[in-house]
């Protein structure tokens, strides 16, 4: 009986594959969702996923980054539900529920005076970028390598660059506009002097420095507070507008931000991810000056029929509650180093050439030896072990991402146990991969 149970159940995958393949371009709505192992996930709770064929992972990926408290966590999940109950898009008009919500993210994030709300951290780049160009008069904007913006035309480029692509534009689409492309600068992170040159040579050109505080889509590379308040200094000097990219880092490392780890505030900041949890919302937040040329009238022009949509901002509201307790962040930032410290000790038991890397709850592996301050560095990591790393973690039950360079990250539903679980997994594996090396 088990054996055919298994060949039927077996081939569930398969189905929703070949379904998906045939009425989708590659069976996946995101560019980064086909991966190999090409699995199948049909349930998520907690700090698990489970597959077609009803096996259990303890979940890294964690889709990016949305769920910090976990999937489908019951509060969340309950007050989406009860304002779905009594209200969905009405689409005019101002609503109580987004009210109280940018009120709270002014409360808490240091650069939030007013605060917009979209559907994505895409949405909200592009919007802040619009904005720069429009009070500044200007059109260039400078990024920096290794960073992601989200998929349009302005900052599409320059992420994980192959070697003889850094230094030049690397965009990664066709079908770009050329002059979009153009108006982009991109500089090596952590590299002041490189701006400090380019704004002495081109200030009066440049409306916009747009930052991931912590290049979180290579990984975990940190800024050095020099660096970022250097930024600071000389937008202000220039009149540059100085956006902070916060989707991943806002609220997964603090009600905050980044920025409020740092001490340093930028002119915007865009949050998107783990602000609901799993439900799409995005927030463009910053100065009052700034975001009050997008209001009706203004001659910034932001609009959305989904934009602060109640499901979202309900369970926003659920998560900043939830994180407000003060063990949240206690909880999950010593999750975070009970799985770093336990991957340093691995990696040193068996003499493998490898450095631990992250912040709060962010956590990886690049197989390669530090320091790390900028992405040319992660191009001694060696792909090939990193992803037999993971996808060797994935046959063990342990889900990370198999693709190179991208961030593991931990919830507030995942426990002890689920970390020393994931760290004999580890343990097991790299063992395995340090004996292949001696």
């Amino acid at each position: 009986m088990k054996g055919t149970l298994m060949a039927t159940t077996a081939s569930r995958s398969q189905q929703i594959i070949e379904q998906a393949q045939r009425y989708i371009p590659g069976g996946v709505s995101s560019a980064n969702r086909l991966v190999e192992p090409n699995l199948v996930f049909t349930r998520a709770q907690g700090a698990y996923i489970f597959d077609a064929e009803g096996k259990r992972y303890i979940d890294y990926h964690a889709a990016f980054g949305p769920p910090l408290l976990g999937h489908c966590h019951p509060e969340v999940q309950q007050r989406a539900a009860e304002a779905m109950a009594s209200i969905d898009v009405i689409g005019v008009g101002s609503s109580e529920l987004e009210a109280q919500l940018a009120q709270k993210i002014c409360e808490h994030v240091p650069s939030a005076e007013k605060v917009l709300f979209c559907n994505s951290g895409s949405e909200a780049t592009y919007a802040a970028l619009r904005l720069a160009r429009a009070v500044t008069g200007r059109q260039k904007i400078i990024k920096f390598q290794g960073c992601y913006h989200g998929w349009h035309d302005a900052v599409l480029m320059n992420v994980i660059s192959p070697a003889d692509k850094v230094g030049q534009r690397d965009p990664l689409s066709a079908g770009m506009l050329p002059q979009a492309i153009e108006n982009t600068l991109v500089l090596p992170f952590n590299d002041l002097d490189s701006v400090r040159q380019v704004l002495e040579e081109q200030g009066s050109e440049i409306s916009a420095i747009i930052l991931e505080l912590i290049p979180h889509n290579i990984g975990t590379v940190l800024p050095h507070l020099e660096f970022v308040q250097g930024l600071r200094d000389l937008s202000s000097r220039y009149n540059v507008v100085l956006i902070f990219d916060e989707v991943v880092t806002g609220f997964r490392h603090g009600l905050g931000g980044y920025q409020a780890v740092l001490g340093v505030t930028p002119d915007l900041t865009t949050m998107a991810k783990s602000i609901a949890n799993g439900f799409p919302l995005a927030a463009l937040a910053g100065r009052a000056d700034l975001l009050d040329h997008c209001k009706p009238g203004g001659d910034v022009f932001f609009a959305g029929t989904f934009n602060a949509h109640p499901a979202s901002v309900a369970a926003s509201l659920a998560v900043i509650d939830i994180l407000e307790r003060p063990e949240s962040y206690a909880t999950l930032f010593d999750l975070g180093k009970r799985m770093r410290d336990g991957l340093r000790a691995i990696i040193q038991r068996y003499g493998i050439n490898a450095t631990v890397a992250g912040f709060g709850s962010v956590f990886l592996l690049y197989f390669m030896e530090s320091p790390i301050e900028k992405y040319e560095d992660l191009l001694r990591n060696d792909v090939e072990k990193f992803v037999a790393y993971r996808r060797a973690l994935i046959k063990r039950g342990i889900y990370e991402l198999p693709v190179n360079l991208k961030r593991n990250h931990i919830s507030l539903s995942h426990t002890v146990a689920d970390i020393d679980e994931s760290l004999e997994a580890a343990d097991a594996v790299l063992q395995e991969l340090g004996s292949h090396h001696h």
